[in-house]
Parts: structure tokens; C-alpha cells; sequence
């Protein structure tokens, strides 16, 4: 059976069966297609800004290079003007972040880029190894999480710039999205189907004095609808140098079990992939936010009247043609408002019998009957919330809304006093001795 031609240029051999569509095509097609499909992806999102300082987040793996590699190509290419640099994390894992980062300081190096690397024990006290020495193997994923945003922005702040790239690709959010339904967290759907992620204070990145505050700081995913498996075929392809190990303590993670549902879907239907992005998309808008709102996505209210005069139209349920009458309809739809109002305000209508007071002359016969409709009555309902002291005095009563504010400590970005990396801290550095103790030699 001769070779397949390539199905885009229909001359060269084709060396790819590709993941996402299944198509054949040869390795210079397929470079091209992924190229153009970020460069799409970025002017789409209008990600950048003509002479923007873009620190793109290197952490020596295939995501980190493919997209440094990229970006320094298509900033080239279509003339972005702008000024990169490397961003790198050192969390302190012997074995593993040591080599790693050796494989960056190679890219910066080739790419002609400056590189920033900031480690946790520089600004925490302490190491990604002795935190697990500490806490176990067990949620040190937690820790490491909330310590490398942290220390991203902060290096952000070091070099003066107000936008990180990361290498997060479409399995990464589809694992997410899995995360978060499987822990019921869909509030956070928003922040993980988001492209661009950034603070309220984002748009201001520089101060009177020419500071980037770390708060500022707003992230971006330019390789978010690319799959992972095309991201290994561009670096396979390209030539590109990575370090390819995985962190000795992500076996634990919970996302390892998301992963392995994708991995399974995906051998089953590779659209999967994009399909989960698209959905937590969509669902993502049907979250209310914290005032409520759904986002848009439940259209306004000229858009329910419209699709109440086309369920009209169509003499469906609750018209004079279906099962049941509309004054009926009406009248249960009226009902309903009352009652939501009356638990709104906490009240009770449900009583809606007629009966008489009798006075004592009355049941003598000397007297006359008191009629007393219960319907046009209310009476308040106490609920055990409201008899509690210190709690809601009204049953109607929102809970108080959390306000983006800054930590009290380190000034990072937070909706409580203390944000969770101090907090976090705070649990390490009390199991930590304050007095260090030292062998000395003076006596042998």
C-alpha cells in the first residue's frame, strides 16, 4: 500500500495522524497549523498589547518550552513587539525543580530571553521538601499551589511586569473543569475556562512611581484549545529541548484521577477534550456570580417574554388547547407568587378557612357571631435561625458578600484579612523550632 500525502499541501509524505481531528498531514503542515492556531487564539482574545512586557512562566517541561518557543515565533513573525522574559519558580525539590531548571537556563540561552527565577525559600522560609517533610505527601499539592501563584506574582513585581503567560493546554482545563464538578466547586469554573484570569486593579499595572504592584498581575493560557499529545508532537518535531521528568510528589494529587478519566475519554472520542472546555465554558455562565446574576446566560427579560409568546404560539402546556385551562394556570401561577413573597418575608398565607369567634354573650345566645377570614391574615413565623442570638434577623437576610481586598500581611491579593499562603505558613512555622540548636567542636 503506497504512502498517504499530506491532506493540506497534497505532496509531501504524511508523517501525523492528528489527535485533535485525525487528519493526515506532514511534520512542516502541521508546525504551521499549530502556529497559526495560537496566533488565531491570541488575536481572537486580543491577548496582547503592542509593546506589552510579557513574562512567560518557564518551568523546563514541554508546555513552558513549546510555548516560549511559539511565542518567540509568532512575536517575530507578525511583529508584537513584545518583550519577553522568562519566569521560573524554584520550589525547592531536590531530583526533580534542580534539573528542571537547568534545561530554562538553556532557553534563555537559545531564545535570547532574560531569566528570573525566585524561589520559595527566598520568599517563604521554606522549601517544597521540607514542607512535605513536614505535612506529609498528602495535600502538599495544596501548599505548592498557592505558593507558586503567589511567588509568580511577586516575581511579576521584581521585573516590572504586569502579565504572565502560563503553559496550561486544553487537557489541563478539561482536568479542571472534572475537579471542579467532581468537588461540587462550580463558583470556579469561571477563573478555570477563563483565558485571561486577572485582578479587578489589572487594568492599572503600573504605579505613580513606575512599580507593578503583584496584585496587578493578570495571567493568560495561549495554549489553551492546543492538546496536549500536538504539544509533545510540536516539541518532538521542532527539536526542542525539555525536561521531561515528573515532580516526585504529583502521583498523589488528585488530578492524577481526572487525568486518567480524560486520558480514557479521549481514547475513546478525542473531542472529548474540547467538548469538556466547551462545557465547562457554557456552564460557567449559568453560575450566578456574587450579586446573583447569571452572567447573561439566562437571557433578559425581553428574551423570557419572547419565548413565553412562542410557547403560546405553539398552543403547548397551560394554553386553551392543553391539558388544563389558562385561567387555572393563572391562577396556580399566582399562588406561587404569593407564597414566595410570604416566605420571603416570612409570613404564612397558607390558611385560607373561614371560621367564627364566638364571644361569651354569644354562646349564651345573648350575643352575635364574629366572622374571621384567616385569609386576609398573616401570621410571622419564627424560624430556629431567628431565635438564635448573634444570628440573621430576617429570613430574607443575604449572607455578607466577600470584598477583594488585601492581605494584612503581605499585601498579596485576598478576600479575607489573611490570605491562604500566610495561613498556611502560619500552620508550618508553629511546628517549626525558635531556638536552633548547634554542635559545637570546642569540647573533643
Amino acid at each position: 500500500m503506497p504512502p498517504s500525502t499530506c491532506e493540506i499541501c497534497k505532496t509531501a509524505r504524511a508523517q501525523i495522524l492528528r489527535p485533535k481531528n485525525h487528519a493526515r498531514i506532514c511534520a512542516p503542515c502541521f508546525t504551521s497549523i499549530f502556529e497559526d492556531e495560537v496566533a488565531e487564539t491570541v488575536h481572537s482574545t486580543n491577548l496582547f498589547q503592542p509593546g506589552e512586557r510579557v513574562a512567560i512562566g518557564a518551568s523546563g517541561g514541554k508546555d513552558s518550552t513549546v510555548l516560549a518557543s511559539v511565542l518567540k515565533t509568532l512575536n517575530d513573525r507578525h511583529g508584537w513587539g513584545l518583550d519577553l522574559v522568562l519566569l521560573s519558580v524554584d520550589e525547592g525539590i531536590q531530583g526533580y525543580r534542580d534539573h528542571s531548571l537547568e534545561a530554562v537556563k538553556r532557553h534563555s540561552e537559545q531564545y535570547g530571553l532574560p531569566l528570573k527565577i525566585v524561589s520559595y525559600a527566598e520568599l517563604y522560609g521554606w522549601s517544597m521538601d521540607q514542607v512535605v517533610a513536614q505535612v506529609g505527601k498528602k495535600g502538599n499539592c495544596t501548599y505548592c499551589g498557592v505558593f507558586r501563584r503567589q511567588a509568580l506574582d511577586r516575581g511579576a513585581a521584581m521585573l516590572g511586569v504586569g502579565h504572565v503567560v502560563t503553559g496550561h493546554n486544553a487537557d489541563d482545563v478539561a482536568e479542571t473543569v472534572l475537579m471542579n464538578l467532581l468537588r461540587g466547586d462550580l463558583p470556579r469554573l469561571s477563573r478555570a475556562t477563563s483565558i485571561v484570569t486577572s485582578t479587578p486593579s489589572a487594568k492599572a499595572t503600573k504605579s505613580a512611581d513606575g512599580e507593578v504592584s503583584f496584585t496587578n498581575v493578570k495571567r493568560s493560557k495561549p495554549l489553551m484549545y492546543a492538546y496536549e499529545k500536538e504539544i509533545v508532537l510540536y516539541a518532538h518535531h521542532k527539536k526542542l529541548d525539555y525536561f521531561s521528568t515528573e515532580c516526585i510528589y504529583s502521583p498523589e494529587a488528585f488530578r492524577g484521577s481526572a487525568r486518567t478519566l480524560i486520558k480514557n475519554l479521549e481514547r475513546i472520542r478525542p473531542e472529548s477534550i474540547l467538548d469538556v472546555v466547551r462545557s465547562g465554558i457554557d456552564m460557567a455562565k449559568l453560575v450566578p456570580d456574587a450579586n446573583g446574576n447569571c452572567k447573561g446566560a439566562c437571557g433578559s427579560d425581553q428574551d423570557v417574554a419572547a419565548e413565553g409568546a412562542e410557547d403560546e404560539a405553539a398552543e403547548g402546556c397551560g394554553t386553551a388547547n392543553g391539558k388544563s385551562s389558562g385561567g387555572e394556570m393563572a391562577e396556580m401561577e399566582e399562588r406561587l407568587r404569593q407564597d414566595e413573597a410570604a416566605a420571603a418575608n416570612g409570613l404564612e398565607t397558607e390558611v385560607k378557612s373561614k371560621f367564627k369567634l364566638l364571644s361569651q354573650n354569644a354562646a349564651n345566645g345573648t350575643g352575635h357571631a364574629l366572622e374571621f377570614d384567616a385569609s386576609k391574615n398573616t401570621i410571622p413565623i419564627r424560624t430556629k435561625q431567628e431565635k438564635r442570638s448573634g444570628r440573621r434577623q430576617a429570613r430574607n437576610t443575604a449572607p455578607p458578600k466577600q470584598k477583594l481586598g488585601q492581605c494584612e500581611r503581605c499585601g498579596y491579593l485576598s478576600s479575607q484579612a489573611v490570605c491562604k499562603a500566610c495561613v498556611l505558613l502560619d500552620g508550618l512555622n508553629k511546628a517549626r523550632p525558635r531556638t536552633e540548636i548547634e554542635v559545637s567542636d570546642a569540647g573533643v
